[in-house]
């Protein structure tokens, strides 16, 4: 006996849409695809998928929708024209932006009878229809679970994060602000060291113990901020800002800019000056919301 598979539509085919469009033909799921230049759906129609003339046609075979664009800019031109079409289909929208555009879109597709969940794809593409695969999603959670069973044909774990269709969205940013952050402190390390004559080969076994600090300092940074418990058992934040001093001066001496460890620094020291500085580098996070709320008020 064989199970008949949901027929899905896959509306953009970036690395990330092919992917994903890649692993429901293999999945068995009946799968239509469109893109805006229609040669990237030839391996995919090669495979089985069946290319449709239009958004508008693609939609109309299937009651669910993916969406892989680049941005909201891109995903309401393409799918605000063909409103009347998606009315009464699902929409799950894996298209990376902030918060406040996920819940804008949310918006629209309640006013227009369409079911809308938001998703973040948090692996890279080639992740996709494998165990390494990680997806978050938020908004209504029966229509996640719905078609949840559908969605796990890409792979690895899908986590349902709550019914604010924002959501997925500000973790997605978040944890790309832990990655890029850390990569462009990364790239800075390294030219900082070349300008000192340490090749990068020297660098990089001492660099992959520097960052494997970083996992136990997640825990400890997540603890303080749940209990309000900032003070510094070994490392405050005013002992952090000379070791950063360090840094930018050696930098300045190399006729190279502060990098992100510049604008860290100033914000210390507004933290320091209201009285902060002998607590532990967490004291930043709450910081960094308090100077917003000033900013704004």
């Amino acid at each position: 006996m064989t199970t008949e598979k949901s027929p899905v539509t896959v509306i953009g085919l970036g690395p990330m849409g092919t992917a994903i469009a890649t692993a429901l033909v293999e999945a068995g799921h009946p799968t239509t695809v469109w893109n805006r230049t229609a040669a990237k759906a030839e391996p995919l129609v090669a495979k089985g998928a069946v290319l449709a003339g239009s958004a508008a046609d693609a939609v109309t075979q299937s009651p669910l929708v993916i969406v892989s664009l680049l941005d909201y800019d891109t995903s309401d031109a393409v799918l605000h024209p063909i409103a009347s079409v998606l009315t009464g289909r699902t929409v799950v929208n894996l298209t990376a932006d902030t918060p406040a555009r996920s819940r804008q879109a949310a918006d629209w597709a309640a006013e227009h009878g369409i079911t809308y969940v938001d998703g973040a794809v948090m692996s890279p593409a080639f992740t996709i229809g494998t165990p390494d695969a990680v997806v978050l999603y938020s908004g209504p959670e029966d229509a996640y679970r719905s078609c949840a069973d559908t969605l796990s044909a890409l792979g690895g774990s899908h986590t349902f994060l709550g019914s604010d269709p924002g959501r997925a969205a500000a973790y997605d940013l978040a944890l790309l602000d832990i990655f890029w952050t850390s990569m462009t402190g990364l790239t800075h390390a390294f030219a900082l060291a070349e300008a000192e004559g340490i090749r990068a080969a020297e660098l990089a076994p001492f660099a992959l113990g520097i960052a494997a600090l970083l996992p136990g300092s997640v825990a400890d940074m997540a603890e303080r901020l749940s209990t309000g418990r900032f003070r510094a058992g070994i490392s405050s934040i005013r002992s952090n800002v000379a070791t950063m001093d360090h840094i930018i001066h050696a930098a300045a001496s190399r006729g190279m800019d502060a990098g992100p460890l510049g604008a860290v620094r100033s914000f210390a020291q507004e933290v320091i000056d209201a009285g902060g500085g002998d607590d532990d580098i967490a004291r930043l996070a709450r910081g960094y919301l308090t100077a917003t709320a000033n900013r704004s008020s």
